[in-house]
């Protein structure tokens, strides 16, 4: 997101007023820089380059500013917000615990950590039968990374490499941040684990009439070029469900075949679920979507409504590995968070959210490939499932990415009174809390097709 500056100057923008949307003020607001001027003087500025949008409160699927500006959120803050903004019924758990009083026990045993524990081992289903909680979503990925190799090293396995998909993402801690293709990124740690491999993703546009099976075979061909043997050097695959960036999901027989050779050659499949599970992609978990059953899943995000809260799934002969103490966290599963987490459970399941998220996404994507035959010029793929979506940029002149378009699409969309994930580079990327309205979600749609129309034109 560093490669482009959004102003920080109010812009004065039609004045906007819907059942959905407000806008009645300059935008930015006035006074916003100077809450962000603060910031850039007392806080890492690896935590800025968002747009200038300094948020008041959020509720459901909208967010307010100071001025009480309204907009509709296409963004969930980055996919947490599932069961909708400050949702009452999780408010109304961490309420009750902290009336209680209890934040904070430890690893020291309370009923709501057993209940918790016990409802979401039911609602992830076979084969998963124990769970370890965390924070972030990167430390699930780092568990994720510890569980793999201990298995590895139980049976006696020569290595204990982990096979990634080049263009995944699974965190910013420094195992979760090998698992990363991106140099750049990793450079900072100053050499790369030997034991950590990848592959290529395979891209639609990347395929050429290859089947999924045979890019597949390549891409561990190239690795048994360099002296890799699945069966003795590989302890697992770690798996983002879909490539973040631009909702790109595997091909069905890619993964089908992944899972073969796992159970050829004794190797874990393990899933980062952060973007995709408790129902974003109108499925429970996004693994679903491939017809296959891995080891391990890594979750965060809407796992807990809006409070930090992530963990690791699986079955309990792996969960099971590290001794006692050797695997837990100050703040793992502290009853604020496991009342917050019970909470989304039941939201999800009360409502229904898991298959209104299946039609809600049938009516986002119907909607946005209105807008790509619209836009044919400037919209080159809509990607994604459910309630998780892509919309991929392109130069109308030379028909390579184009990101600074993509930007300009993203801060007009604000000023309109609707907040899409702006990704930094030729996608934008849309994920709305799944209790947002349909008539929300097509005023939606209808802001972003105005916004394009209007950049376009500029």
């Amino acid at each position: 997101m560093a490669g482009h500056q959004f102003s920080r100057d109010p812009q004065t923008v039609p004045h906007v007023n819907t059942p959905n949307r407000r806008i009645q003020t300059a935008i930015p607001a006035p006074g916003t820089r100077a809450i962000l001027e603060r910031l850039d003087r007392v806080e890492s500025r690896s935590m800025h380059g968002q747009l200038p949008l300094v948020w008041d409160r959020a509720e459901d699927f909208n967010i307010y500013d100071a001025a009480d500006n309204k907009w509709i959120d296409f963004t969930s803050t980055i996919f947490v917000a599932n069961v909708g903004h400050s949702n009452a019924r999780v408010s109304a758990a961490i309420k009750a615990v902290v009336d209680r009083p209890l934040y904070s026990c430890y690893a020291y045993g309370n009923e709501i950590r057993a209940s918790y524990l016990e409802r979401l081992v039911a609602f992830a289903g076979a084969p998963f039968t124990k769970a370890f909680l965390l924070s972030a979503g990167t430390e699930a990925t780092e568990a994720g990374i510890k569980l793999m190799r201990m298995q590895a090293q139980k049976v006696g396995k020569r290595r204990r490499g982990i096979i990634c998909i080049e263009g995944n993402w699974h965190g910013r801690t420094m195992g979760a941040q090998m698992l990363s293709s991106n140099l750049a990124q990793r450079d900072w740690i100053g050499y790369q684990d030997q034991d950590i491999h990848h592959i290529p993703f395979p891209y639609p546009w990347s395929l050429e009439g290859t089947t999924p099976e045979a890019f597949l075979t390549q891409g561990l061909e190239r690795l048994g070029g360099q002296g890799i043997d699945l069966a003795q050097d590989i302890a697992g695959f770690m798996l983002e469900t879909f490539q973040g960036w631009g909702a790109v999901f595997y091909p069905k027989e890619f993964l089908q075949a992944i899972e073969n050779s796992c159970r050829k050659n004794g190797i874990l499949l393990a899933f980062d679920e952060m973007q995709s599970g408790f129902g974003r992609t109108g499925r429970t978990f996004g693994y679903l979507h491939y017809e296959v059953t891995p080891d391990l899943i890594c979750c965060g995000k809407g796992m807990g409504g809006g409070v930090p809260l992530s963990g690791v799934l699986g079955r309990g002969e792996i969960m099971d590995l590290p001794d006692v103490g050797n695997m837990s966290s100050t703040h793992s599963a502290n009853p604020l968070v496991c009342a917050a987490g019970m909470a989304v459970l039941q939201e999800l399941e009360d409502r229904h959210l898991v298959t209104e998220a299946a039609r809600k996404g049938d009516l986002l994507f119907s909607t946005l490939e209105g807008l790509r035959q619209r836009f044919p010029h400037r919209i080159s793929r809509v990607l994604g499932k459910g309630m998780i979506a892509a919309v991929l940029f392109h130069s109308p002149a030379t028909g390579e990415a184009d990101g600074p378009f993509t930007s300009l699409v993203a801060e007009r969309c604000m000023q309109k009174g609707l907040l899409v994930v702006h990704t930094g580079r030729e996608s934008i990327k849309i994920g709305p809390p799944l209790t947002i309205s349909d008539a929300a979600l097509l005023e939606g749609v209808e802001v972003l097709g105005e916004a394009i129309a209007e950049i376009d034109a500029s």
